[in-house]
């Protein structure tokens, strides 16, 4: 299982649209095979980035997202806010779970190496 967090700098006046804009989403993602789960998290403290943080059974699982047709029309509304609504680059973040409390019986993720986009 792994978990990636795309970490998005989102100006306070852009928080409101930008919310808005996942409560609207197309929910591809959801229908993947390997897909868990999908949280956005707003952040508490002024200058932290949001949080959309997402679980997978597998990093193939992952890729085979990222690297689908779903993906792209899912992502296709990502450019409908102005490029100032951010104040820095988004960081993209992923994990290999090791152990998870809630599931005591998952094996640790095996080590995949870095990450490759492509």
């Amino acid at each position: 299982m792994i978990t990636v967090a795309n970490r998005i700098y989102v100006k306070p006046e852009y928080a409101e649209a930008f919310e808005e804009r996942f409560r609207q989403r197309a929910g591809l993602v959801d229908g993947m095979p390997g897909f868990i789960s999908n949280q956005v998290l707003r952040p508490v403290n002024e200058g932290d980035p949001y949080v959309v943080f997402t679980v997978w059974n597998s990093r193939q699982n992952f890729l085979d997202w990222v690297r689908s047709d779903e993906f792209v029309k899912g992502h296709a509304q990502s450019g409908s806010l102005p490029k100032d609504a951010f104040s820095a680059a988004n960081v993209l973040e992923l994990h290999e779970v090791v152990q998870d409390s809630s599931r005591p019986e998952l094996a640790p993720e095996p080590k995949g190496g870095p990450f490759r986009m492509h």
